[in-house]
């Protein structure tokens, strides 16, 4: 494997050095590593096992949709959005081999790593990572414990390291990371679930290359080791899909009641290529108005005449929102017609008729 040869000083042509401190909204490219054996899942393709009616991978990709540049580290294959491809030199050359495959690719100052089998990963957590990092926070936040480093090979152990160097293990209460990692609730890394600085991972997989003449094989922890990282808790977000009882877990965790309905209106936003956010609750309303206010079947049926009313203004959840409420106060005009006291709405209610008096009724005779 050769070295990393950056083209300008970023591995894009007129790209910015990203050496110096990025600045608060500086954006992010994301590396997706979805190779390796999938051993415990019997050889099985594990980005391609679907959870939700989504793939794994179609999953993750769905979290990191803002990045600039996302690059997925395997053989290519349908996706639900477009992805760069890339792949380790020689294939199934392990973890750092593919990030550094990936990492070529790159060219913001900030690069999220993720793998393919994180089915609750979501975008606020991604936003999380990077705000913390972005934020320049200390290498440990409140509440989080540093993972002890036995048997974790430290930057005194790799030969060739430099110590010192900018933006490597400065210390103190505002000292400047090189990434931020999810733990699991166990206390233990998930160094793919992280945002890193990309100066500090192409400076720290190039010492591990020198050190070893390939990066091919060497396991994650010898990078993680060499970082300073600041750790967060997420026992969700940080769930991977290692086993067939891993998977089965996640197929029944979505299915739960308090989470089938934002599943399901995401799986379907993914599969119709819609990005938009809407308010659930603004159409479940009009949805239960219009079945019970005219008939059962007018709810789906006035909820997709909404979404086609709301396309044709341009869309967006304004739009939405907008035909929704003239929809929701039509249904329930419409119910109201539908009472006993109900009057007609063409003038005010006529008076009531009064008795006729003696003097004015006529003589019977």
């Amino acid at each position: 494997m050769t070295a990393y040869e950056p083209e300008g000083a970023t591995g894009r042509p007129g790209g910015a050095d990203p050496r110096g401190t990025p600045g608060a909204d500086a954006g992010y490219d994301a590396v997706v590593l979805a190779g390796g054996a999938a051993r415990r899942l019997g050889g099985e393709d594990k980005p391609g096992v679907r959870v939700g009616g989504r793939t794994l991978l179609d999953r993750v990709l769905a979290a990191c949709a803002d990045a600039t540049r996302t690059v997925v580290v395997a053989r290519p294959r349908p996706t639900a959005r477009p992805v760069e491809w890339a792949r380790e030199d020689p294939p199934g050359g392990g973890p750092l081999a593919a990030l550094d495959a990936g990492l070529r690719h790159t060219g913001e100052p900030y690069v999220l790593v993720l793998s393919a089998d994180l089915p609750f990963l979501e975008e606020k957590t991604v936003r999380r990572l990077l705000d913390t990092l972005r934020a320049g926070t200390p290498h440990e936040i409140p509440g989080a414990s540093r993972p002890a480093r036995d048997g974790h090979v430290t930057r005194a152990e790799v030969p060739g390291a430099r110590h010192g160097d900018p933006g490597s293990r400065a210390d103190g209460p505002g000292a400047r990371s090189d990434g931020v990692l999810l733990t699991d609730p166990d206390g233990r890394d998930q160094p793919l679930v992280a945002v890193y600085r990309a100066d500090a991972l192409r400076r720290e997989l190039a010492v591990l290359a020198a050190a070893h003449g390939s990066l091919s094989g060497l396991p994650l922890r010898r990078l993680v080791a060499a970082l300073d990282l600041t750790r967060i808790t997420d026992p969700v977000a940080s769930f991977d899909c290692d086993t067939w009882d891993d998977i089965a877990a996640a197929r029944a965790r979505i299915r739960e009641h308090g989470h089938v309905l934002d599943e399901w209106i995401s799986a379907v936003k993914d599969e119709l290529g819609i990005d938009l956010d809407v308010d659930t609750g603004v159409l479940l309303d009009l949805a239960r108005d219009a079945a019970h206010g005219v008939a059962r079947p007018a709810a789906p049926l006035t909820t997709f005449l909404v979404g086609y009313a709301a396309a044709r203004a341009g869309g967006g959840p304004e739009a939405v929102a907008e035909a929704a409420r003239k929809a929701a106060a039509l249904a329930l005009r419409w119910a109201d017609e539908d009472t006993p006291d109900a009057r007609p709405d063409s003038g005010p209610p006529a008076a009531p008729a009064t008795p006729a008096t003696p003097a004015t009724e006529p003589d019977a005779g």
